[in-house]
């Protein structure tokens, strides 16, 4: 039963981006907000945390609503149980990616589902707060504005002039919670505009963060964009609820305008009748938006360089390197970011790093598997990665983690040899049922009805050798899967 007498709490968290600038370790398939990037867990799972500790007398926190990809939603699953101590959460499934004010209008509609009218602390997965007192008295204080009626947008105090941040312009005394009048919202200024709004102090950093009760969020829309409200409202009321997930109507989604909060509502408050405050929060925030960022976040040397993995420097200051499979070297170099994973390397000099995206967009022009997924895949069941690729043949490493098991597939163009190197497997291969231990193997036929599960306590590693005229990934028709993924 809810506690009487107190201010009722939903956290939002914003899980759709895909963090381009932060390639090649952040991919479509694999985002930087599922990254480990500072501290110990994923940024995603830092904000989960962030907006569930903040309790005091009269406020109570309720389910965190997680929207996200379709996508990413077994990433969302398998990061939210890893979480110790354990978050309950409703995650909401985007077909396709429509920015952010669509992606609130869920959560709304979900927050006010069973007749209440929480309030809604909104703040994007992707994004890190070193000081997290801070954080949480701005947040105690933003939600008791919050509670009156109020819209409300935390404002980062700048420490330099940024051309890549919106920015808010702020006016008047403070009030009893340290609110301030919102009175002009500034896209990205150029260099010579944002160091007048440094210097002169009326100038805060939009860092995306909202405090808001669900309601006054659906009636500023609808207000301000009611193509939006209604088509929002007309997909999420034909919902469906598969496990974990809720998932808005397809069809009716894909006709929803992609908009964000600030364009969408913001940006159009400060001439209304709606009240929009301003809370400051100064708590060492950052998007992460570059390797630059990245690495003024990180913890540096005595040289000033900030490295993870197996890294030797010499003679060298202010770099960021990361090496995520092999040992990576520099000798006498200065002001750079290299970046290692399985499959590609990335270099580039600090002060060009929010130029990575261009990349990303040679790699999306030519099609570049590197774009989309690391050579170590994700799944539901486990992960796969794929070892050794030449003509007519693959070879993958494959764990399956304890009692998952994989989709009842068949192929049309491989077969595939299975040697077990660790644990037990319990393989279907046609009308047969057989198990194996470590130093077995099996032969699955080409177009061979097939399953390889794990019935142990323990993860299932094999290696899998594909052979045929063509081995990708869409070479599979599943005929029964119990994640809920396309059959056929």
């Amino acid at each position: 039963m809810r506690p009487q007498n107190k201010i009722h709490i939903n956290p939002v968290i914003l899980s759709g981006g895909s963090g381009t600038r932060l390639w090649p370790l952040s991919r479509t398939g694999f985002p930087k907000q599922f990254l480990v990037l500072s501290g110990k867990n994923s940024l995603f799972q830092q904000a989960v945390e962030r907006v569930n500790v903040f309790f005091s007398d009269n406020m109570s926190v309720g389910d965190t609503l997680i929207v996200a990809g379709e996508d990413h939603r077994f990433l969302v699953l398998d990061q939210l149980r890893d979480m110790s101590p354990s978050v309950n959460a409703r995650i909401l499934l985007e077909p396709e990616g429509k920015n952010t004010a669509p992606a609130l209008t869920m959560a709304a509609l979900e927050a006010l589902k069973n007749g209440d009218d929480p309030i809604l602390l909104v703040v994007p997965a992707d994004q890190t707060i070193q000081n997290l007192e801070a954080f949480t008295d701005a947040i105690q204080r933003a939600v008791q504005v919050a509670a009156t009626g109020t819209i409300v947008i935390l404002g980062i105090k700048p420490t330099s002039p940024e051309t890549g941040f919106g920015y808010i312009h702020k006016e008047g005394t403070a009030g009893k919670f340290g609110e301030v009048n919102v009175t002009e919202f500034v896209e990205k200024p150029d260099q010579e505009t944002a160091q007048l709004y440094l210097t002169s102090g009326e100038y805060s950093w939009n860092a995306g963060m909202f405090v808001m009760r669900a309601s006054v969020w659906l009636k500023a829309l609808g207000t301000f964009r009611s193509d939006i409200h209604s088509a929002t409202q007309a997909a999420f009321e034909n919902s469906t609820i598969d496990q974990q997930f809720i998932r808005p109507n397809e069809s009716l989604f894909k006709k929803i305008p992609n908009e964000s909060i600030d364009y969408a509502v913001m940006e159009n408050c400060s001439d209304s009748f709606f009240k929009i405050k301003m809370v400051s929060l100064d708590a060492g925030w950052s998007d992460l938006g570059s390797w630059d960022a990245v690495w003024k976040v990180g913890h540096k040397d005595s040289n000033e360089n900030v490295t993870h993995g197996d890294v030797i420097l010499d003679k060298s200051k202010h770099n960021l390197v990361y090496a995520s499979h092999r040992l990576v070297s520099a000798v006498g170099v200065s002001g750079l970011v290299i970046v290692e994973t399985a499959d590609a390397v990335m270099v580039t000099d600090r002060e060009n790093s929010q130029h990575v995206k261009s990349i990303v967009n040679q790699l999306l022009s030519k099609d570049r598997e590197e774009r989309m997924l690391h050579r170590k895949v994700s799944r539901p069941w486990g992960w796969y990665d794929t070892i050794d690729t030449g003509e007519r043949f693959k070879v993958k490493r494959i764990q399956v983690n304890p009692g998952a098991s994989l989709s009842l597939q068949t192929h049309a163009k491989r077969a595939e040899h299975w040697v077990v190197v660790r644990g037990v497997a319990e393989i279907t291969c046609g009308e047969r049922t057989i198990i194996l231990r470590e130093n077995e193997s099996t032969f699955i036929p080409l177009g061979e009805r097939h399953r390889l599960s794990n019935p142990s306590a323990e993860p299932l590693e094999i290696i899998e050798v594909q052979s045929g005229a063509y081995l990708g990934e869409d070479d599979i028709v599943r005929i029964d899967d119990e994640y809920g993924r396309n059959l056929g």
